[in-house]
């Protein structure tokens, strides 16, 4: 980050649209971000659920970014699609609703669904996000409502897998890839007793637990179902 904090240095600061995706290799995967190598530089970039990237190592990738500055630390956010983007930009001027808090919401929905929550004024539904209470639901629905009605495309979207889905194969259980998935699933924002018993109902359905990613998937699933 030593290159964008001189270059906020020198030009009063990036707006965030300037660095509008970073392609290069994907160097490594932690819990809560993903390192991207491009042109002599690793970015690290944070995500809602960076093993979603976990097939793609030392491939290259593209993924669009949001830059993000606070007093004392600089952040690029990460997605796959735009349209995720544009609704974590949305969530971010609604009071109350910080970057985890955003990030958290667009790992759990698809950007669709959270968009239709918000039309519906489903706050029973919106309230399942964590760190979500009801007057920041009410807030969302007040601040976004008619906003989304016009200002987010989601043409270009992949619809992303039904949370009521049944798990398809049965496979015993894999220590590395459930803790891995226990800590990305704390970093979004859920408590250690609410992942501790998710856990549990995962490894009740026989769910297969070799990949992290699918992990995390079925975690956010049951969660909005719970």
């Amino acid at each position: 980050m030593g290159v964008l904090q001189s270059i906020a240095e020198k030009f009063g600061g990036i707006k965030e649209e300037m660095i509008d995706f970073i392609e290069g290799k994907l160097s490594y995967i932690e819990n809560d971000s993903i390192v991207i190598e491009a042109q002599g530089l690793g970015y690290r970039i944070f995500m809602g659920n960076p093993y979603q990237y976990q097939e793609k190592k030392n491939q290259i990738v593209l993924v669009f970014t949001h830059y993000y500055v606070r007093e004392d630390a600089i952040f690029l956010y990460g997605f796959q699609h735009r349209e995720e983007r544009n609704v974590f930009r949305q969530l971010l001027n609604v009071s109350g609703i910080g970057p985890k808090g955003a990030m958290a919401i667009i790992s759990a929905a698809s950007p669709a669904w959270i968009i239709q929550a918000v039309q519906r004024e489903d706050v029973d539904f919106l309230v399942r996000f964590p760190g979500i209470g009801k007057k920041t639901a009410q807030r969302m629905i007040l601040d976004l409502k008619d906003k989304w009605k016009t200002d987010i495309d989601l043409s270009n979207l992949e619809e992303i897998t039904d949370v009521n889905a049944p798990v398809q194969d049965l496979f015993q259980t894999f220590a590395q890839p459930k803790h891995e998935a226990t800590e990305a699933l704390l970093a979004l924002g859920y408590s250690e007793n609410e992942v501790k018993k998710i856990m549990v109902k995962i490894e009740k359905e026989g769910a297969d637990l070799q990949s992290t990613d699918q992990i995390i998937k079925r975690a956010l699933q049951l969660f909005l179902t719970m």
